[in-house]
């Protein structure tokens, strides 16, 4: 028994008609919408297997490229035990890198679909901005900031970041318990020992940088006055964009990760961002 779509029907009915010149191979191909050429074809066929040449070579047979059903039951075991809040392409990235196994995003994505484990993002409607053109050269322009949240463990912890303008590597990350000047001017001081002094440092309006509660009297301000940096500051933070892309990144990837690795500690969140995750993934990938 054979189930043919209407198409099929109709394709077998055309051919049928042209094999005994009630058709013209012409007027099938309009019909049809195929060449000339497809319409031989499928008469040789036709003439060769009967109605069954509207069947597909291929059909019945497991694709060559099919995973196994082990190996979607695996992996789909390992998105539920294992790397529950996971995104799509850093699944594919980490079972890779830590169980070895190579699989298509696409597959991926449909597999994790069925078990309802798929990170979606908040879209909201956003308002058109202009796009401020990146630094001309690497060294001119950081972006500098800090990132309140549950980075690890129960309590909130802050990140405070460093970016450079000109292609957005992440030149230094430090976890402190707050965005304070003296946990500041500790990352800036990181960064100018690493890579030496730049121009300019893009900041929000905080206090500690400058901003309009501390004016006059801002220790991080009056420390780059004397090393001969600039600060910019920035009037929302859509205009600090990049560095709050980097935090959503962050955010998305680092957390996983370091929950992965049973990170609880100050210490070893430092370590495990500065040695591991900063070297080997974000500035490679």
């Amino acid at each position: 028994m054979c189930l043919m779509n209407s198409y099929n029907q109709l394709k077998i009915d055309v051919i049928s008609k042209v094999s005994i010149n009630k058709i013209s191979i012409k007027n099938a191909s309009q019909i049809l919408n195929k060449s000339t050429r497809t319409i031989e074809r499928y008469l040789k066929k036709y003439k060769r297997y009967g109605v069954g040449f509207v069947k597909h070579g291929n059909s019945g047979r497991v694709p060559i490229n099919k995973s196994s059903v082990h190996l979607e039951s695996e992996v789909k075991s390992l998105i539920k035990k294992k790397y529950y809040d996971f995104n799509i392409l850093h699944l594919k990235d980490f079972l890779k890198r830590e169980e070895n196994i190579v699989i298509n995003r696409e597959t991926l994505r449909k597999w994790a679909h069925q078990i309802h484990h798929v990170k979606r993002k908040k879209r909201r409607r956003t308002k058109a901005r202009y796009r401020r053109e990146r630094a001309a050269q690497k060294g001119l322009l950081i972006q500098l900031d800090g990132s309140p949240h549950k980075w690890f463990g129960k309590d909130k912890s802050c990140l405070i970041a460093a970016i450079d303008d000109a292609d957005g590597s992440l030149l230094h990350g430090e976890f402190f318990h707050t965005e304070d000047s003296i946990n500041c001017m500790r990352v800036l001081q990181s960064i100018i020992q690493k890579y030496g002094t730049f121009n300019v440092l893009y900041v929000d309006r905080a206090g500690i940088y400058g901003g309009q509660k501390r004016a006059l009297f801002s220790q991080v301000k009056r420390a780059l006055e004397e090393l001969g940096i600039q600060i910019i500051f920035a009037n929302s933070p859509q205009a600090k964009g990049r560095i709050e892309r980097v935090f959503n990144t962050l955010q998305d990837r680092l957390i996983p990760e370091m929950r992965l690795r049973n990170v609880r500690s100050y210490q070893a969140a430092n370590y495990y961002l500065q040695r591991q995750f900063i070297p080997n993934y974000w500035n490679k990938e």
